[in-house]
């Protein structure tokens, strides 16, 4: 029940996001919006306000944002999205990934602003890890590291800067605890992931920090995009996940808190917004790609070829995701009879 729960609020959010952008960037350049919908198949709830009908449907994996002019009989119209210049219909074709974006990173500054705070300018301890070397030495939660070896910490980064060239070393902690000073020693320990060393000791984090709250999220954001443009280039490996993967992924982490699922929905988030951006007939890269072509032939390309290419493009997509689907039913052992 969590997993479909988890997945529910996952999917539709980056949904809801994605159609949304595609939406308020048609309204704005004037395209007449029929339906937006969150979800596939049978309608639950709708409405209508101002010629828009909206909707909330049955299977929560997909949603659209159908405007005038998809169809080819009402291409004629005005307000219809084939009317429009070259640059407003890329304008909207982009914004369902721009905000897909922008919701990556909304989600990342309601983490560090809200929940989980962002780490203080101050050299005070936040918390220890049990049976570090900052606990063996007697260091505690809300101890405040005055000098290292002698030398002045007034920042976390002195603190860093000063233990983490020191593996295996013995150093020398004067802190102030309670209004008293105490003189500890403990020995760093290599951290094998950073090849550093490291106490154990995290960072007092504060909330409600805007500007650094914002800039921790835009650096959280940039590493995730740097990431994504390795796999891209072959420094990373590429580890393909469909559907079924991916929420199976949703529930173990939703397990584990609220906090991870939200990072959980940002990283996924980016990935679809750059995903859908690639030149790939039946996405909104492959609709910019002809676009693009349309812009440098002068004229746009047959709208019945345009179309079967992207039902080729769709097809492909389709069986793709077939095959994908089938790796993570084999993945996740859940195949019967297996």
């Amino acid at each position: 029940m969590l997993t479909f729960v988890a997945s529910i609020f996952v999917f539709g959010l980056l949904i809801m996001a994605h159609e949304v952008g595609h939406f308020i960037a048609a309204r704005w350049c004037g395209i007449k919006v029929l339906e937006l919908a969150i979800g596939f198949g049978p309608r639950l709830v709708g409405w209508e306000r101002k010629g828009t009908r909206y909707s909330l449907r049955l299977i929560p994996l997909g949603g659209f944002c159908r405007m005038l002019g998809e169809d080819p009989e009402e291409a004629g119209d005005p307000d219809a999205f084939p009317r429009k210049s070259i640059a407003q219909r890329a304008l909207v074709l982009l914004s369902g990934s721009l905000m897909n974006l922008v919701l990556a990173l909304l989600v990342f500054f309601v983490v560090f602003f809200f929940l989980t705070g962002v780490p203080s300018d101050s050299s005070r301890i936040g918390s220890v890890i049990p049976g570090s070397a900052a606990e063996e030495a007697g260091l505690q939660a809300g101890d405040e590291i005055v000098r290292i070896d002698g030398e002045p910490t007034g920042s976390w980064s002195d603190v860093v800067a000063h233990i983490a060239p020191r593996p295996d070393q013995e150093v020398e902690l004067v802190i102030r605890r309670q209004g008293k000073i105490i003189t500890l020693r403990a020995v760093p320990a290599l951290n094998p992931q950073t090849g550093k060393a490291a106490l154990g000791i995290y960072p007092q984090v504060d909330k409600y920090r805007f500007i650094p709250s914002l800039t921790l999220s835009l650096d959280r954001f940039a590493t995730v995009i740097g990431s994504i443009f390795m796999v891209f280039t072959g420094k990373l490996p590429l580890d393909v996940t469909g559907p079924v993967g991916i929420v199976m992924i949703v529930g173990e982490v939703a397990r584990t808190g609220f906090v991870d699922l939200l990072w959980l929905t940002a990283f996924i988030g980016i990935s679809l917004g750059i995903i859908n951006l690639l030149p790939i007939p039946a996405l909104d890269g492959g609709r910019l790609l002809f676009l693009l072509i349309e812009a440098l032939r002068g004229r746009p390309l047959d709208p019945e070829k345009e179309g079967f290419i992207h039902f080729l493009g769709f097809a492909l997509l389709i069986l793709i995701m077939l095959l994908v689907t089938y790796n993570d039913l084999l993945r996740w052992d859940l195949l019967p009879g297996r």
